[in-house]
């Protein structure tokens, strides 16, 4: 996160030079998506080290939504980031286009793009391997930047090639509407961690460990639920016993079944356990929420 946010002032400092120089709205809407990249690197790196601390007497599963948070408030400034440059890029148009020193300004841009496009792989892999949020979210952001930049170079020297200066604000506009769908997504991504909701390939993959666990184990189990909390899946079960199993062994088998999928997930889930009879299970949640969620 420190590389991504030293290279994201960088990248700001160049576009700022180039904008300088030529006076593109392009340029300017290329360094306005930066201006935005940084603000959200800063709040994204204060999130990464707050969603880390242990929990405590206030926050009793730990600080790791705050993940959620930082991907939402990302999103929300590229779309800001977006309504600028539509904004800019319009009343420019109006206003009369005037451009000078496209070329320098055009090799300032290729260099922003080819090293964002580098830190933005990077920072998506290193999210997806430990599978933070926030890092992929700043990946995303940053490779976002990089198509930025790419759209600014092509209505450049299209601009260079044709005199045609009216591809400046249009490119810049296109731009635009392509970063505000890549905020929006990010938005809904944010909304849907805070309303818990459930990810298809995690419930595939807990319930093909739980099969396999309990098939090994001659159990049953129901009323499967879990949530992500960004960087951590918080997960509880009803394990069901024959009504003559001693509750140490229920005991221990449980731990066992617990044990062996956070071994699986490398200790990205915490698993909690419900202990209960086969024989009577259905009467008891007969008039609960449980009789409403699919069982395996």
């Amino acid at each position: 996160m420190r590389l991504s946010l030293g290279v994201g002032f960088f990248m700001l400092a160049s576009k700022i030079v180039a904008y300088w120089i030529t006076g593109s709205a392009a340029i300017l809407s290329d360094a306005a998506e930066s201006v935005v990249h940084v603000v959200a690197v800063s709040f994204a790196a204060y999130s990464l080290w707050l969603s880390f601390k242990p929990p405590d007497r206030s926050h009793l599963y730990g600080h790791d939504k705050i993940s959620f948070f930082s991907a939402g408030f990302e999103g929300a400034m590229i779309v800001m980031a977006a309504c600028y440059i539509i904004y800019v890029s319009i009343q420019k148009w109006m206003a009369g286009l005037k451009l000078e020193h496209l070329g320098l300004g055009t090799g300032l841009i290729i260099l922003a793009s080819l090293i964002n496009g580098a830190l933005g792989f990077f920072l998506i892999a290193m999210g997806k391997k430990h599978r933070s949020l926030i890092l992929e979210a700043n990946g995303r952001h940053v490779l976002t930047d990089c198509w930025t930049s790419i759209g600014v170079v092509v209505g450049l020297i299209l601009t260079m090639l044709s005199g045609w200066l009216e591809f400046d604000p249009i490119v810049a506009i296109l731009v635009a509407l392509n970063i505000l769908w890549s905020g929006g997504r990010l938005i809904r991504r944010s909304v849907g961690g805070l309303m818990d909701e459930v990810d298809p390939a995690i419930e595939a993959r807990l319930r093909e460990s739980l099969d396999a666990l309990t098939d090994e184990l001659g159990l049953q189990y129901h009323g499967l639920r879990h949530r992500s909390t960004g960087n951590k899946i918080w997960a509880e079960v009803h394990l069901l016993f024959p009504v003559t199993t001693a509750l140490a062994s229920a005991h221990a088998k449980a731990t066992r079944i617990e044990e062996e999928l956070e071994r699986q997930w490398a200790g990205r889930i915490e698993l909690l356990t419900h202990l209960e009879t086969v024989e009577d299970h259905e009467s008891i949640h007969s008039h609960s929420h449980f009789e409403h969620l699919p069982d395996s």
